[in-house]
């Protein structure tokens, strides 16, 4: 007899809320839920198996809670007293107004600040994030909240979001991914006239719509586009199905969607901002409609050009090439073609916005770079390498002078810092939390009893190793591994009373990242981590993009070394890493590992997260940690020469690496004595939490935003766009000029500086220039003075005298100046000239510049 599957229809029996609860719903629509453990608690409070199946999603949790439990909620004395309270503290964190430092810069009424991201990462139930830009974008715009910055973000609404990760039993990645409607995450339709609002973009043969949605940070609003509409066609539906999905016709659509279609939503609604922040190159085509707009307006294109890049900055992240976005010309003249005939932009002007090195490719980096006059890399040492990989945009400028500057990523500490070190703060100090840009405070650290201390990480190491014992023996048991394998695994985190040594890692698995450098001796490592008196766990997460062969190749490596029977239970892999996996490694963990290929790391900031929770970095000396590393909280690798073979390179860092465990960390670790802990691994522990905490935060990286950048783009922005953007066309056909000119512009010495002085004496400096058209004033002439003899009373330099015009003689121009020698002993002056006028943004924006 054939038997036949029944038919399953899926039915959602959705609860009433009661009233005196509804609060909930208004708590679970606002992303304030992402930091607040105090919300999160209540749905916990409620249902907690069922919070944690819905993978701590509110507004999911809401619809399929048990009217019983939500009737029992509203009745029960304790829960509502813990409701109240955290309601009244969200509608007082709603009502604050901003702080002082934000309104010393920026008039709340008059400014405000517009943020483009590809992707947010808030919280593990809003999944339109991928990986370290997502995080660091939903961060900013959490402090931004927190701060009460005038400011506003925009993205896509991506209906799988990022793949779903599983681990076969062969350690092969599997990508999965999985749709999310409208009505289970925290966000709301924007309406128009009783109808979602919609914006078009043209595109080839047609225009693309999106509907536009809400959603609210706090006092903050993220506004999200959705081509999944019924106006598209089923292609056009797709093209925010996925994130970072497709190729690169999926990608340059999606791009146009979010930078084009993104300016046309804050324009629908009246928004109109005076800071342009493109977070990465994939907003960039942003420039092309504000320039468009500006064009509407009567400009030529050079003039709107300047007026919009006057107000914008552009924030780059990575040094690694597959970080950039290059499409073909061919590609990028199909795709632009409508929309750029559309607005009366002239395609050949837009793609040399785009060209790199006079490649046949458009560069989004370069775009972003050009059409904006502010420029910074996410730490110092990544503000360097990216003033040496973008050079090309002022090719006459050395790289250490050309406008693309630094700010260090910071990580949000209400989201990271777990919840008990939170009472313990606020037991000790209770104003931590208005603190967070004040270091002197943190000194407050030293003070906690390290008994105390100590108390509160085993507690929650002790979390961390229950969940990832849960998480291993669930993965395993869907790939079938044997029971007591499973167990073997499992056994030094199932035994507290080991309290091993336990090193995360968990990131993206790209292979300068270099996950497996720890395993270049594996016999030294496996003595390491195998010794019965001072046991070590390593435990690996992380994603590889699904089409990253070589990363997802590291991931096999490390799953078949975690089942090697000699290195069972030392060595644990997880699969799908997320915010929520993030919380419980980064809090619990002794010691948090990170080996990146210098110089290719931009910043990270795990470890950053690890260290608010009194983990201690490992680290090679890239990124953030080449300037948090203090000699005494935590531990650095030193990189060794880029020029060096990589092989020698990967094999002495190692080297390095395998010194440390076994020097240092691990004797330090174990050198417990009577009192069951060891008491220099406190001493070290809070040394990186005083340290790192008020250092690399966010409400800090958001500030230096708003001083660095917010400010003066949002003023220089204004002066060029005043009276019918009359500096901006003055300063567009000003640059013309001078372009024209400066070729046949020259500068030689006239005067030859004498060799020697006293040091009281000045001496003068005689500089000739056949500036071929062009006016003394619209050049600077200086002479840089720097020491060559560092001695203990020299200063750094250069010193900077600027020369005056002083007459003409044989046809060329005289500037001149005085020079006294600003350091003793021997000094080098080195003369250069650069156009100039005053309304630049930067004095080397045009990137030219002559030396005599």
């Amino acid at each position: 007899m054939i038997m036949h599957k029944a038919t399953e229809f899926r039915l959602e029996a959705r609860p009433h809320i009661p009233e005196a609860i509804e609060g909930l719903e208004v708590l679970a629509n606002d992303l304030f839920y992402s930091w607040d453990h105090g919300v999160r608690s209540l749905f916990a409070r409620i249902d907690l198996r069922l919070w944690q199946k819905v993978e701590h999603n509110p507004k999911l949790f809401l619809r399929r809670v048990s009217q019983t439990r939500l009737n029992e909620a509203s009745e029960d004395r304790a829960f509502m007293a813990e409701y109240r309270r955290v309601l009244s503290s969200y509608d007082a964190y709603l009502e604050s107004g901003p702080g002082a430092g934000v309104l010393e810069a920026l008039d709340p009424k008059t400014s405000l600040v517009a943020y483009f991201c590809a992707e947010f990462g808030f919280h593990e139930s809003f999944p339109i994030y991928s990986g370290g830009l997502g995080i660091l974008a939903g961060d900013h715009c959490k402090a931004a909240s927190d701060l009460g910055l005038p400011f506003v973000a925009v993205g896509l609404l991506y209906q799988q979001g990022y793949f779903i990760q599983t681990i076969d039993a062969l350690g092969q990645q599997i990508a999965r991914y999985q749709s999310h409607s409208s009505d289970e995450l925290p966000i709301t339709p924007v309406e128009r006239d009783g109808k979602q609002l919609t914006v078009s973009v043209p595109f080839p043969g047609r225009d693309v719509y999106a509907k536009v949605w809400m959603a609210r940070v706090g006092h903050i609003r993220l506004y999200l586009l959705d081509s999944n509409t019924p106006e598209n066609n089923a292609d056009d539906q797709a093209l925010t199905l996925q994130l970072y999905g497709g190729d690169f016709s999926t990608r340059v659509s999606q791009e146009m969607l979010l930078g084009i279609g993104g300016v046309r939503v804050l324009s629908e609604l009246g928004i109109k901002p005076t800071t342009w922040h493109i977070n990465e190159g994939h907003a960039a085509f942003q420039i092309l409609e504000r320039c468009r707009m500006a064009m509407a307006e009567g400009l030529p294109f050079s003039a709107a050009l300047e007026a919009v890049a006057g107000s914008t900055l552009f924030t780059t992240h990575t040094p690694v090439p597959a970080g950039h976005d290059i499409f073909p010309r061919d590609l990028v003249a199909h795709h632009l073609g409508a929309y750029v005939e559309d607005s009366g932009l002239d395609f050949a002007e837009v793609f040399a916005l785009g060209s790199k090195n006079g490649d046949d490719s458009f560069n989004m980096t370069s775009l972003g770079l050009r059409g904006s006059r502010f420029h910074n890399g996410v730490s110092r040492i990544h503000g360097g390498v990216a003033s040496h990989m973008e050079g090309d945009i002022w090719p006459q400028v050395p790289a250490r002078d050309n406008p693309i500057q630094y700010i260090t990523n910071g990580v949000h500490v209400p989201t990271f810092l777990a919840p008990e070190w939170a009472s313990l703060f606020d037991m000790h100090a209770p104003t931590w939390k208005s603190e967070l840009l004040n270091p002197d405070f943190w000194h407050f650290i030293d003070k906690i009893p390290d008994y105390h201390y100590w108390s509160v990480h085993k507690a929650l190491k002790q979390q961390m190793a229950e969940y990832t014992v849960r998480r291993l023996k669930r993965q395993h048991k869907r790939n079938g591994t044997g029971h007591s394998v499973t167990e073997r695994m499992a056994r030094q985190l199932a035994s507290p009373e080991k309290d091993a040594l336990v090193i995360g890692f968990a990131r993206r698995f790209a292979t300068y990242k270099r996950a497996t450098l720890i395993f270049s001796d594996l016999a030294r490592l496996e003595r390491l981590l195998t010794n019965p008196d001072h046991p070590v766990v390593l435990v690996f997460a992380g994603k590889a993009h699904p089409q990253d062969q070589p990363g997802q190749q590291l991931i096999k490596v490390i799953h078949g070394l975690s089942m090697q029977p000699s290195l069972m239970g030392h060595i644990i892999l997880l699969e799908n890493y997320d915010q929520a996996m993030a919380r419980r490694l980064l809090s619990g963990v002794d010691v948090w590992l990170n080996t990146p290929e210098y110089p290719k790391e931009a910043s990270g900031t795990s470890g950053e997260k690890a260290a608010l929770n009194g983990a201690l970095n490992l680290s090679v000396l890239d990124g953030w940690w080449g300037e948090g590393y203090d000699k005494t909280n935590g531990w650095a690798i030193t990189p060794r020469d880029t020029g060096l073979d990589p092989e020698f390179r990967n094999r002495e860092e190692a080297r390095d690496l395998l010194d440390l465990l076994e020097q240092d960390i691990i004797p330090l670790y174990y050198n417990r004595a009577s009192q069951g802990y060891s008491k220099g691994w406190v001493t070290r522990s809070k040394a990186s939490m005083k340290t790192i905490t008020p250092r690399f935060n966010a409400q800090r990286m958001v500030m230096d935003y708003v001083r660095n950048y917010y400010q003066p783009a949002t003023a220089q922005g204004k002066r060029l766009t005043a009276d019918g953007f009359n500096l901006a066309t003055e300063l567009a056909e000003w640059k013309a000029r001078v372009r024209a000119a400066w070729d046949g512009v020259s500068i030689h010495v006239r005067g030859c500086v004498d060799d020697q002085c006293a040091w009281d004496e000045s001496v003068e400096l005689s500089i000739g220039v056949s500036l071929n058209g062009l006016a003394p004033s619209d050049v600077r002439v200086e002479c840089l003075v720097t020491p060559e003899c560092a001695g203990t009373h020299a200063e750094p330099g250069p010193d900077r005298f600027f020369l005056e015009p002083d007459g003409e003689k044989d046809g060329q121009t005289l500037f001149k100046t005085q020079v006294q020698p600003p350091y003793p002993g021997l000094q080098t002056l080195r003369v250069r000239m650069y156009p100039y006028h005053d309304a630049l943004t930067h004095p080397l924006e045009m990137g030219a510049m002559l030396w005599a």
